[in-house]
């Protein structure tokens, strides 16, 4: 794969990640809590948010091992939950936040390609534009598993009743186990789901 073509992929990985988090940010602010802004994270300058392994080695190894996906972090927004207006509410959205900015970039990027059809751009016009819808499909999707630190396990648990708090505490402390596990073993029913949103907002095979 040439230099160039792997130094775009990652910056498109690290960009999407970068908007995820700043929109944790903030509708955490607009829920109450300014911690992300007083720390300077509601930002979109990369370097404060590239986490070395997460945003720059993890997706460098994957794509150069050629594996069949692209993933990474970045460093998450910090935010105080007790500072929240509504704490339930506020928690769902603050999670629901950083999936639905990479829902609505690949929204943007793939009507583009659906509506660009008739101009006949160049190959590598859809294929970029191809894999920003990609990578931000699979972000959204991925984060909304329910496994802890993952933003549908956020989502999930503030819809359980207090009771489960043991059960609750329980599963977030083998999370990692559990996503892991998720990754190696179960991470291709993904794969249909984000085929269908792809060709659905792109008109293109996936």
């Amino acid at each position: 794969m040439p230099t160039i073509d792997t130094i775009f992929y990652i910056v498109i990985l690290i960009m999407s990640v970068v908007v995820h988090e700043v929109a944790h940010g903030f509708m955490a602010e607009y829920f109450g809590d300014d911690t992300a802004r007083n720390e300077g994270r509601l930002t979109l300058n990369p370097l404060k948010h590239l986490d070395m392994f997460g945003s720059i080695l993890l997706p460098l190894i994957l794509v150069v091992i050629k594996a069949p996906f692209l993933f990474g972090w970045a460093k998450p927004v910090p935010y105080n939950p007790n500072n929240l207006r509504d704490l339930k509410w506020g928690t769902i959205w603050v999670a629901a936040a950083g999936v639905l900015s990479n829902f609505l970039i690949a929204t943007v990027f793939g009507l583009f390609i659906r509506f660009s059809v008739s101009y006949n751009f160049s190959q590598n016009f859809y294929e970029a534009f191809s894999f920003i819808v990609i990578v931000n499909l699979a972000l959204a999707i991925f984060n909304l598993i329910p496994i802890p630190p993952l933003d549908g396990s956020k989502i999930l648990f503030s819809f359980l009743p207090r009771s489960m708090h043991g059960i609750i505490s329980t599963y977030e402390k083998y999370s990692f186990i559990f996503l892991i596990l998720f990754i190696v073993y179960f991470s291709h029913t993904l794969f249909p789901i984000l085929q269908f949103l792809f060709h659905s907002l792109t008109g293109l095979a996936f």
